[in-house]
């Protein structure tokens, strides 16, 4: 049986197996009404840039949900969390997302947070400039080797554990995706796949901050976007060996082709 919050239940395809709880996951009030009888909990706060900073937009919203669990009977909780446990520095949403993971683990819940590379997924959201110009921006040198982590691999990783919960304690798993690629050879893929040619534009720091601001970010969620992608261009997300990979196959060419 499967719980779910919506602020708006009318934007849910209608399914008899969905118990469906109106309100917003920040809402202490819709938590008292969602979590009775609920053993497993997938987490993921919005993020949502219209917030006045990444703290407001992670912590804050996860604060009732935390503040409930040691009087529910939660026992295990999943959330998607992202690499850079141990980065020195600020990094914005990342900081934000890895506070999270600890008010959780710090209810005394066994959990899991899912430590995501950069999901490929994001890059859909420039399927304009790709169908206009042949191109998308990022604030990364083009050359620049990263892992990037299919969306779809991350469901799966999550729904299995949510249905199986023998698993204990509080860990972190980093899901690395199977490669590291630059922006330019994912472009060089994406052009082999849709044949023509798309090419991966470098904006400035100066120039991805103004851009998030003007698509309704406000000033302090622009600037931990811009303090975010800072720290994976130094190296962030590389702290994690990539041990293993086999947990998430799915290759940029196999999404692009998806």
């Amino acid at each position: 049986p499967v719980r779910v919050i919506a602020r708006d239940p009318s934007r849910l395809a209608p399914d008899p197996r969905l118990d469906v709880v109106e309100g917003s996951m920040s809402d202490a009030a819709t938590i008292a009404r969602a979590l009775p009888g609920v053993t497993g909990v997938f987490w993921l706060p919005p993020g949502d840039p219209s917030l006045p900073s990444a703290d407001a937009a992670y912590s804050g919203v996860s604060q009732a949900f935390c503040n409930a669990l040691p009087r529910s009977g939660v026992t295990h909780v999943v959330g998607i969390s992202a690499l850079g446990r141990g980065w020195p520095k600020p990094a914005g949403q990342v900081t934000a997302t890895l506070a999270v993971d600890d008010m959780i683990a710090q209810t005394g819940v066994h959990y899991r947070a899912l430590a995501c590379a950069s999901l490929m997924d994001n890059i859909a959201r420039q399927s304009d400039p790709i169908r206009t110009l042949g191109r998308f921006f990022q604030p990364t040198p083009g050359n620049l080797k990263l892992p990037h982590v299919a969306k779809a691999d991350v469901a799966r990783i999550a729904a299995d554990l949510l249905l199986d919960l023998n698993w204990a304690g509080a860990e972190e798993r980093p899901l690395l995706g199977p490669e590291d690629l630059s922006f330019d050879e994912m472009a060089a893929i994406m052009s082999e796949v849709l044949g023509r040619e798309i090419a991966a534009v470098e904006l400035t720091m100066a120039q991805f901050g103004q851009m998030m601001r003007d698509l309704g970010a406000s000033d302090g969620m622009a600037q931990a976007y811009v303090e975010m992608f800072t720290a994976k261009n130094e190296g962030m997300d590389h702290l994690v060996a990539p041990s293993s990979r086999r947990d998430t196959p799915t290759t940029f060419r196999m999404w692009c082709e998806d």
